[in-house]
């Protein structure tokens, strides 16, 4: 191998922390013939949504890797605590980020409520600066909109503010810090507000997925929240191949919401299926587009709800189609800036040829990892051993399944939700 190549291994392996990370996980593959969990650090399960809580026909939305906000009833008024603080965690098992969230999670606990509650939302600042929470698309009263110096003060350190104020919509929407370079450091949450009853045609899955950005130095585990350029995509938190798989039934009419608050817009792409595009940020379209199509144009601020049937059995990847996005942790030696000083001492006559003249122009591009071992849950028991090479940055997979195979994982699943209520 050549040296400059092995430098760059190690660089990242370094960076990431893969190696001393290894031994906290179970060091086997996952395989059909090896019905087991790894074990490790405990994953965030995501809290129950109380029986009989949604609409007629309703299903709660998933949100892999990312919990649920629990509320409880106060005269009739559905009341959630959010603290908003430094959270701790992990794009891929040993890649360390501080990061800033809601409630221990980055991003926020995904809030879920039907349309015509009456919401109390008690937000704690405990951030060393003021904070102000934003309802992104929400139409409510203006005092209760989130906007530092117009229409409230700014929460400062250790204060709190009650915001509380009644749904007329449904949809997917979110919140967000309202402080500019405090939304680059984490802090966004899904707020789906559900319909009174099912819109047709009705889904039998429904996912929620934030897209974010990170500009992150190797050796480093805080944001650069100035930056333009970012070397760490993730989806709900997580970088493939840590991204939890969706896990569907062969034949299941699904949904996926996607919200983006970065500062890039995303292509997202679906493999295998054709779906419709049926709601932005604003709510559900009036009337659907109807146009098949597999790739969706997230744009900041934006969201969007892609509808399909997965009539196609198999693992698919979805994931953001740039190029750069579907991968960890890029840096200025791969590729083309790498070689160019031998590039050049080829073509220019008369110069010395450089140390690595006799390589291959461009060499090397792309990095395979396997990390199957590191990643093992339940969500991807099955899957093809070496999985994890192909799959990076802003990028997961929906694994549409035959009945055997989707109640396998679920029994897998359930098995690792008691062990972890039992810890």
């Amino acid at each position: 191998m050549n040296s400059s190549r092995r430098s760059f291994l190690r660089g990242l392996t370094s960076a990431a922390g893969v190696a001393t990370a290894s031994t906290a996980y179970a060091r086997q593959h996952v395989h059909p013939e090896a019905p087991t969990t790894p074990a490790g650090p405990a994953r965030r399960v995501p809290a129950a949504i109380p029986a009989g809580s949604l609409g007629a026909g309703v299903v709660p939305v998933l949100t892999p890797d990312v919990p649920d906000m629990p509320w409880r009833v106060q005269n009739g008024v559905k009341v959630f605590d959010i603290e908003v603080g430094l959270v701790r965690t992990e794009f891929i098992p040993g890649r360390i980020v501080d990061a800033w969230g809601f409630n221990g999670s980055v991003p926020g606990p995904t809030i879920q409520v039907n349309e015509g509650d009456r919401v109390r939302l008690n937000v704690v600042n405990k951030l060393p600066e003021p904070f102000s929470m934003h309802w992104h698309g929400l139409e409510i009263p203006v005092e209760m909109d989130g906007m530092p110096g117009i229409s409230q003060e700014s929460i400062a350190p250790g204060g709190s503010f009650a915001y509380e104020f009644t749904l007329k919509q449904n949809g997917t929407f979110f919140y967000h810090s309202h402080m500019a370079m405090q939304e680059m450091m984490g802090l966004i949450g899904l707020f789906i507000i559900h319909p009174r009853a099912a819109h047709t045609p009705r889904v039998d899955r429904d996912f929620g997925i934030v897209l974010q950005e990170w500009a992150i130095l190797p050796n480093n585990t805080i944001p650069n929240s100035l930056a333009m350029e970012f070397n760490w995509l993730t989806l709900n938190g997580k970088a493939g191949p840590a991204t939890t798989p969706l896990i569907v039934r062969l034949g299941e009419r699904v949904r996926i919401r996607l919200v983006n608050l970065g500062m890039d817009h995303h292509p997202m792409h679906l493999h295998g299926h054709q779906f419709e595009v049926t709601g932005s940020e604003g709510g559900r379209f009036r009337t659907p587009s109807g146009e098949p199509a597999n790739t969706v144009l997230v744009g900041v601020a934006q969201a969007r709800d892609i509808e399909f049937v997965a009539d196609n059995p198999g693992d698919w990847h979805f994931h953001c189609h740039l190029p750069h996005h579907m991968m960890n942790q890029m840096v200025s030696m791969v590729g083309p800036l790498m070689m160019s000083h031998a590039n050049s001492a080829r073509t220019e006559p008369g110069r010395a040829a450089a140390p690595n003249a006799d390589m291959f122009p461009g060499y090397p591009q792309d990095m395979v990892m396997v990390m199957d071992e590191m990643v093992a849950k339940p969500e991807t028991y099955g899957l093809r051993p070496g999985w994890t090479g192909g799959t990076m940055g802003m990028m997961t997979i929906i694994r549409v399944l035959r009945p055997e195979l989707f109640d396998k994982i679920q029994e897998l699943k359930a098995e690792e939700a008691r062990k972890a209520a039992a810890r």
